[in-house]
């Protein structure tokens, strides 16, 4: 069985470069001293994410993403449910192309994994500082080498990016 397995139900499977986003997860998940571990990703549809939400989360809403934690200490595992109609809305509503909402939906479910949380209070900005790192860092892997792609990237080293003795 493949580590991450990318299905689609009902929907075209999007046209990504897959070996460059599982490259990406692998560094994101590697920041916050995780190791990937079996990964479902499944793109659907809005009708399937509504039937998902109210099956097994008792939700009657629709979303861009569901995620089924199935971590193991260490090992980042589990299903993630992808509105493919969600994500297509969402761009349009905040000014962004399909694929960079589709390229932060798929980073936001491993954050989830990785233990980040968006409910809360302050929980969102904390979220998105997280996505934006993480965002950053695939910007970097897509073009090595460029100097102004390295500034909000995670630090595997350090993923809070909190200043180190060398730096105060």
């Amino acid at each position: 069985m493949a580590r991450i397995q990318w299905l689609a139900d009902g929907v075209k499977l999007p046209d990504l470069d897959y070996p460059l986003i599982e490259k990406w997860i692998d560094s994101v998940v590697a920041s916050f001293q995780r190791i990937t571990g079996p990964l479902t990703y499944i793109f659907c549809d809005d009708q399937k994410i509504l039937e998902v939400n109210r099956e097994f989360l008792q939700h009657d809403y629709f979303t861009d993403i569901i995620t089924f934690d199935d971590c193991r200490g260490a090992l980042v595992r589990g299903d993630i449910f992808i509105s493919l109609d969600t994500v297509a809305s969402n761009a349009e509503q905040v000014g962004a192309t399909y694929g960079q909402e589709l390229r932060r939906v798929i980073i936001h479910g491993i954050l989830h994994l990785c233990g980040i949380n968006d409910k809360g209070p302050g929980e969102r900005e904390i979220m998105e500082s997280h996505e934006n790192r993480a965002l950053a860092l695939l910007n970097n892997l897509e073009n090595p080498g460029n100097p102004e792609n390295t500034e909000n990237c995670v630090n595997p080293e350090n993923p809070d990016n909190s200043p180190n003795s060398d730096e105060i």
